[in-house]
């Protein structure tokens, strides 16, 4: 396994739809560790095939409940909605608020060729529209009602301190 370079939101290549994976070999299952370890070493959740510079529909994510790898992943329906904040390991030192379905079912296959089916909610399903945006061209950025800056974060921890100790 190698750790690859993860590209950043000045660079063009993010905003390039990727290719189906028509290939299932060594070579992508080489990619698919690769791009995992570097999730993990970036202190990551999700990781799309283009922000390490390769244009195809690949995703690693880990949202607490071990690795899931999705090729070709397709977006088969969505329920609700949520409204949360959002980073990117292409868009460091940023962060903005981005409106989500709250469940997510998507289609997908794995290093092997072999098709899933899988159904998130909350955090998972967040990350899954997250990730396959990536695939689209499209970044949270795009998308997002506002930025959040760290002054807001520290303004609504002190806020439900004070209302803690109902002061507010």
């Amino acid at each position: 396994m190698a750790l690859r370079k993860i590209v950043c939101i000045e660079d063009d290549l993010l905003r390039k739809k990727s290719r189906p994976v028509e290939k299932f070999d060594d070579k992508l299952h080489k990619l698919l560790d690769d791009m995992a370890e570097t999730m993990y070493q970036a202190n990551g959740v999700g990781l799309a095939a283009p922000q390490v510079a390769v244009l195809r529909q690949i995703v690693v994510m880990d949202c607490g409940d071990g690795l899931i790898e999705m090729i070709n992943p397709e977006i088969v329906s969505t329920e609700g909605e949520q409204d949360g904040p959002e980073g990117c390991l292409s868009v460091p030192g940023r962060r903005g608020m981005v409106k989500r379905p709250m469940k997510v079912k998507a289609r997908f296959q794995d290093r092997n060729g072999e098709w899933y089916e899988i159904e998130a909610e909350e955090l998972l399903a967040r990350c899954i529209m997250h990730e396959t945006d990536h695939l689209k061209g499209q970044l949270y950025v795009d998308i997002m009602s506002r930025e959040i800056f760290d002054d807001d974060e520290e303004e609504a921890e002190e806020t439900e301190e004070a209302a803690e100790d109902g002061k507010a």
